[in-house]
């Protein structure tokens, strides 16, 4: 696993800032070839029109765009743009895992396709990789397909999985889930739901009883409703999270399918429109594809593509 955000025994974060960089423009290959087709030469200072441009390339959204360059010069150079670009991600994530309760619960949310099932395995190797504990829950009763692959995902991660039947309950999924980690002591909970659309109203129902039942079960303890966004889609991501986030409450977006996609400017209107951290993003098929996201790392590796290093 790349884990450029590494907390030592203080909490303080450790910063490797040029493996982290360098994964970046990796996982961001497309992208930053888009970029690179306005600005093939990279340059000390940069001009308003090709910076607008450039941002175009790499989706992000015009009324975020007028946000980030409002007042700047005519020629700009990597320092000024670098403070307004990394300013768009004001709603970075700032947990303090210390003062977390066990389990730490993350409720899975997502439409179908977005890469909920994966992404859980991925997130549930990472922890585990870590050294933490974890437990899931089959939560997507929708879909037998869904209970399967979950399953077969926790024996090759060697992790328990509370499930049923398909059809059946989907929030006693979730309270038997999270009542067996607290019993067990397990640090972290990861708990699927079915992939749906923000117009079901049966199914969106049925999350906000998983909802309440999550929160009952844990008697008040610290969890987390964290969205996937299919990063292929771009900035139409946005309303189905802006959706989402009125049904229940959205606490945090992870972005899947990055590596395929010239779209990757698109978090910066993930993060800002939502006013929501960005937690993790996807980059690949491997059970290591998946990483924190750091908007430092994110901006650095975009602006490397273009500019002369200071």
């Amino acid at each position: 696993m790349f884990n450029f955000l590494k907390k030592n025994k203080e909490n303080e974060v450790v910063e490797n800032k040029e493996e982290g960089e360098n994964f970046f423009s990796k996982a961001f290959s497309k992208t930053f070839a888009s970029i690179k087709s306005v600005v093939p030469q990279k340059k000390e200072k940069i001009s308003f029109e090709e910076i607008e441009e450039i941002l175009i390339e790499a989706d992000v959204e015009y009324e975020i765009i007028e946000k980030a360059m409002n007042g700047l010069p005519s020629m700009i150079s990597r320092k000024e743009l670098r403070h307004r670009l990394v300013m768009l991600f004001e709603h970075a994530p700032d947990v303090d895992f210390s003062n977390i309760s066990k389990p730490y619960v993350r409720l899975i949310i997502g439409v179908n396709g977005a890469g909920k099932t994966t992404t859980i395995a991925k997130l549930a190797a990472k922890l585990k990789k870590e050294g933490q504990s974890v437990i899931l829950g089959a939560g997507d009763t929708f879909r037998a397909a869904a209970i399967e692959q979950l399953s077969s995902w926790a024996t090759k991660l060697d992790i328990p999985i509370i499930k049923t039947k398909q059809g059946h309950d989907s929030s006693a999924v979730a309270y038997d889930t999270i009542s067996s980690a607290i019993a067990r002591n397990i640090d972290n909970v990861i708990i699927d739901t079915a992939g749906r659309l923000q117009t079901q109203s049966n199914l969106n129902n049925e999350l906000k009883k998983i909802v309440k039942v999550c929160e009952k079960a844990l008697e008040n303890r610290t969890y987390q409703k964290l969205m996937i966004l299919d990063g292929t889609q771009g900035n139409s991501a946005i309303a189905q999270a802006k959706a989402f986030n009125e049904i229940v409450g959205i606490d945090g977006i992870i972005v899947t399918k990055l590596d395929g996609t010239a779209k990757g400017g698109a978090l910066f209107s993930i993060s800002n429109q939502l006013e929501l951290p960005i937690f993790y993003i996807g980059v690949g098929e491997k059970q290591d594809d998946l990483i924190e996201f750091s908007p430092d790392y994110f901006v650095d590796s975009l602006l490397d593509e273009i500019y002369i290093k200071d």
